[in-house]
Parts: structure tokens; C-alpha cells; sequence
């Protein structure tokens, strides 16, 4: 029955119009739109449980009543979240299946037993987010309250697993199974067969943590938002602590987030090299200039918010002479990172330089010295975090000094080895030289397990050197946040740009030709005027979910004794 049912759709796809018309901007701009918006929202709702559910297990096994609270006012603003996700949903169908039916037919032919279980798993989300928020006073106490933890568990498998059957539809478009040809009826392709494709789990994991990195930037903006007008002490202490919270997991996540672009890009690289090469090296290598000045925006952002965070920690002043050597290190990583291989030059400037190829900042714009650069911002930002976390502390250990030692020679084998096959990769073929961003790699993340784990044992019963002062933070720093927010956004549509660009004139690469006169991959020009036009219609909804919350909290809020987040010398991380 079921390849009956396909066999009609192919036959229906193939006595229909192939492509239909948007009034004003086009077919391929409106399902864009619709599509990156979709996204945005869907990652929100997808990153935002998950800080959710961590958060109110560490009120339930650490009786914290402020993670509690916390967890349930990242969940209220999931439910406007959630059903704009689900109307932007439905007008990307709409729109696929009235501007691109052909398209349409095929992708549902090929797919459709996954989007019926989409469909039912999206129902078991809803219902399940629902039941959760509104019965979080209900099931408060004892055992209730682990059977409503486990509803907030359920949450985020049927959202995971959600997402994960769309990313197959999308990177069956970039990378369908090698055995597919042109010729092929959908009917004939095993469903698993298709979803399983080569770029399918780096997808899944790359998102994963993208949409933790934008989860938490977009609570921690809500934070800023709700800090800058608040109108008591104690309701600017909970928000501060509060964007904190949500800044720390973004840029947590953020610091390992490349590692995953680097398996998402080498499995793209091994299915097809020109895929890789159009990506990196042809027209679309100005979009990784861009990208990389967004993620030097990040991490510049993100340490500014850590260093004007410790001037309300005491005992922080013995480590701030220090940041301007961190700072040193990441503004030098991001002009390397920022430096492209090939100039943009007039014809005197080129004969002057001998070539496109400037003699001393050329060999800036190869991937061994950008791998260096990203990877020593990203042991630099670690470290800012390290003693942010040790600011108001003092360890007691008796090997507390031998410890440190050790974390300092782990940073600085970390550093050596980035170094040296940072170096060693202008001596070596390509194709070694590519290994060797594996070893970086280890090293890096080696030395952040290493580190954290001393770290967090050299802890244990430390000298508090007094509470930190939440809500003691200049406006600027609320500023710093909203910049986080909105960077990330808008490098979530350049990459999405730099993904789906990569099939050029195709729908399904080498499968399903797009023959529109939108087939051509557009001038990086209209796609940065596209991007900027979905995050501003993003940002303008969000700004809407952010007034709602706030009027939902007024009516909430109940001041207390001890400054929500204020009590105590400890902060997460700690």
C-alpha cells in the first residue's frame, strides 16, 4: 500500500506545474523566509528545554528553590515560542508545496512515513510542554515533583528526536545516498537508506549545540531586557544572575560548537571535494571572512561580559591585571582568523603585491593559521572562565599550589601543541595538513576535561572570600548580551546560507535539478540583505515573547530577603 501511495504522488508531481510565483519578492525569497524564521524559532524552543530541565534537576537534588523558579520562567517563554514555531512551520509547507509542488512531491515521496511520525511526535511535544508548565505548582513537592522533572525528560527526547527527522529531509538535499541517480523512482529508495546519509549525524550534533549556544543567548538577552527594567534591587540581583546563567551555557557550548563544524565540513569534503571546494575555496570563501569577524564578536563579547562581571565578585581583583593579556590573544586571533587568502585589489595594487596573494598576509589566510587562531581564543575564553569561576574563592587543599601548577603547564602543552601543527601545516600536503586540525583539536578539549576536573576537586570546601553581589552590574554589560543575541542569530542564517548555497543549481545535488530562474546560487550581497531581514523579523517577534514575559512576571514577583541569586559566594560553575 504504502509504495502504491508513493507511486500516486510521483504520478501527480509529474502532471503538475513545476513551480509557482510569490507576488513582490519571489518564490525562492518568501519559502527562504519562511524557512530561516522557522528555524530560528524552532532552535529557541529546542535549546531552551534543555536549560530547563538541567536547571530544575539542580533545584530538586541541590534544594535550591532559585534554579527551580529559573526553570519554570525559561519554560513560560517557551509557550508563545512554541506556537510561533508552529505557524512558521506551516507556512514553510504551504509555501513548498504551492511555489515548488514538483519539489514537493518528490521530498514527500521519498520522506513520507518520517513527516507522518513528525506530524504525531510534534502533538506528543505540544501536549507534553503544556502538561509541564502548567503543572509545575501543582506537582511542587517529593515525588510529584521528580514525575514533572521526567515530563521536562520526555520534553527534550520528543523535540531531539523532532529535529533530528528534519535534518534528514534537509541533508538528504545535500548529501542523497551515492547509489541515487536521476533516473531513480522515489518509490524504490529505502526510507533509512535515505535518512541516514553521510552529512545526517554531523547535522544532528552540530545543531545540537547550536541550539544550545542560541538558547542561551536568547535567555540571557530576556535577562538583560528584564535587568534594565526592572525596578527593585531584587528583581535586578535575580536577572543579573539570571543573564549569567544564560551566558555561561552559550558560551560554553559555543566554545566546542566549532569542533562540530569541523566534522560536519570534512564529511562534506569526503562525499564530494567540489562541494568542499565551492564552499571554501570558490565564491562562498567571503562568507567565512564574515563568519569569522561574527564568531571574533562572540568571544570578544562574551570575555567583556565576564570581566566587567568580576567587579562584583570579591577577591577578583588579583586576576583582572591579567585580562589584557587574554585580550591581546584573542584580538590577535581575530585578525588572523578575520585575514582572507586572496585581496580584494585594483590592478596597480595587484602588480605591486605580485599577485591576488598578498606576501605576508596571504599565508594569514590559510586554514593552518586560522585553526591556530580559533583554537587558542577558544583555550583563552576557557580560561577566563577558570578564573571567573575561582574569583571569590581560595583553595584549601594542600596541594592547592602544585595543582595550579599542573592546570598552567596543561594550558601551556595545549598552546604548544596548537602551535606546532599550526606551523608544521605550511610544511605538508593538504591532505595531511588536514589531519593535523584532529591533534588541535584533542589537545584543546584534553586540556579543558583536564583542567575542569582539578579544577573542580581543588574546590572542594575553598575559603569564600565573600557573597557575590548580584545586580551590581553597569548597563553595559546588559548591552554586551544583546549583542551575543544578536550575532549568533545572525550567524545561524549566514551558515544556513552557506549549507544550502553549496547545492547551487540543484534541489537534491546531482538528483533534482532546480530549473526556476531562481537555480542560480544568489550574490553573497542579496544573501546578506536576505539574512539580515529574517533576524530582524526574528528579533521583532522575540521582542514580542520578551513583553509578554514580563507582563506575566509582574503580577509574579515577590520580592525576598535575600536577593535572588545574592545569598552565598557561589555561582554555577562553582
Amino acid at each position: 500500500m504504502t509504495e502504491h501511495l508513493l507511486l500516486g504522488l510521483q504520478a501527480a508531481a509529474d502532471t503538475t506545474r513545476a513551480y509557482g510565483e510569490f507576488p513582490l519578492i519571489g518564490a525562492r525569497a518568501a519559502v527562504w523566509i519562511a524557512a530561516e524564521v522557522h528555524l530560528m524559532f524552532a532552535a529557541f524552543v529546542l535549546g531552551v528545554p534543555m536549560f530547563a530541565v538541567v536547571a530544575e534537576a539542580i533545584g530538586i537534588f541541590g534544594k535550591d528553590q532559585r534554579y527551580d523558579r529559573l526553570a519554570k520562567e525559561f519554560t513560560r517563554l517557551l509557550l508563545v515560542a512554541y506556537s510561533a514555531t508552529a505557524i512558521w512551520g506551516a507556512v514553510l509547507v504551504f509555501f513548498l508545496a504551492t511555489l515548488y509542488p514538483k519539489f514537493w512531491a518528490y521530498l514527500t515521496a521519498v520522506f513520507g512515513p518520517s513527516m507522518w511520525a513528525y506530524a504525531g511526535l510534534f502533538f506528543c511535544e505540544s501536549f507534553t510542554l503544556y502538561l509541564y508548565y502548567y503543572g509545575w505548582d501543582r506537582w511542587k513537592y517529593g515525588r510529584p515533583k521528580l514525575g514533572h522533572w521526567s515530563l521536562g525528560l520526555l520534553l527534550n527526547l520528543w523535540g531531539t528526536i523532532v529535529m533530528f527527522i528534519a535534518n534528514s529531509w534537509l541533508t538528504y538535499m545535500m548529501t542523497p545516498p551515492r547509489d541515487i541517480t536521476p533516473t531513480t523512482d522515489p518509490a524504490t529508495i529505502k526510507l533509512w537508506h535515505a535518512i541516514a546519509n553521510a552529512t545526517w549525524m554531523p547535522i544532528n550534533v552540530h545543531r545540537l549545540i547550536a541550539n544550545v549556544v542560541f538558547g542561551g543567548a536568547i535567555v540571557a538577552a530576556y535577562a538583560s531586557y528584564r535587568f534594565l527594567a526592572a525596578k527593585t534591587d531584587e528583581e535586578r540581583a535575580h536577572y543579573d544572575w539570571m543573564g549569567y546563567v544564560g551566558n555561561f551555557i552559550a558560551i560554553s557550548a559555543l566554545i566546542v560548537l566549532p569542533f562540530a563544524g569541523y566534522w560536519l565540513g570534512r564529511e562534506i569534503y569526503q562525499y564530494d571535494q567540489s562541494m568542499g571546494i565551492t564552499m571554501m575555496g570558490g565564491f562562498m570563501s567571503w562568507l567565512w571572512v564574515i563568519q569569522a569577524f561574527l564568531i571574533a564578536v562572540l568571544f570578544l563579547t562574551g570575555n567583556y561580559y565576564l570581566w566587567i562581571g568580576m567587579g562584583r565578585i570579591p577577591g577578583a581583583e588579583r586576576f583582572r591585571p591579567y585580562t589584557k593579556y587574554l585580550l591581546i590573544v584573542l584580538v590577535l586571533g581575530a585578525i588572523v582568523w578575520g585575514t582572507p587568502h586572496t585581496m580584494i585589489a585594483d590592478s596597480k595594487e595587484l602588480a605591486a603585491m605580485g599577485g591576488s596573494h598578498h606576501p605576508f598576509l596571504g599565508a594569514l589566510g590559510v586554514m593552518s593559521a586560522k585553526n591556530t587562531a580559533v583554537n587558542l581564543m577558544i583555550l583563552t575564553t576557557f580560561l577566563s572562565f577558570l578564573l571567573y569561576r575561582r574569583a571569590n574563592t581560595r583553595p584549601v587543599v594542600p596541594w592547592a599550589k602544585s595543582g595550579t601548577m599542573i592546570q598552567g603547564a596543561m594550558f601551556a602543552l595545549a598552546a604548544g601543541v596548537v602551535l606546532f601543527y599550526g606551523i608544521r601545516g605550511y610544511f605538508v600536503e593538504a591532505i595531511v595538513r588536514i589531519g593535523f586540525s584532529v591533534y588541535q583539536v584533542l589537545a584543546v578539549l584534553g586540556c579543558i576535561v583536564a583542567v575542569t576536573v582539578i579544577d573542580v576537586l581543588m574546590g572542594r570546601g575553598a575559603q569564600s572570600l565573600g557573597a557575590i553581589q548580584w545586580g551590581k552590574m553597569p548597563p553595559r554589560s546588559q548591552y554586551a548580551l544583546f549583542i551575543l543575541a544578536v550575532t549568533f542569530t545572525w550567524l545561524m542564517g549566514l551558515m544556513g546560507f552557506a549549507r544550502s548555497g553549496i547545492r547551487q543549481y540543484w534541489h537534491v545535488w546531482q538528483v533534482v535539478q532546480d530549473t526556476s530562474k531562481y537555480a542560480a546560487t544568489p550574490a553573497l550581497g542579496y544573501a546578506s540583505k536576505m539574512i539580515s531581514l529574517c533576524v530582524l523579523i526574528f528579533l521583532t517577534l522575540v521582542g514580542f515573547v520578551f513583553w509578554l514575559g514580563g507582563l506575566a512576571e509582574k503580577s509574579t514577583f515577590v520580592a525576598t530577603g535575600d536577593r535572588e541569586g545574592g545569598g552565598g559566594g557561589r555561582h554555577v560553575g562553582h
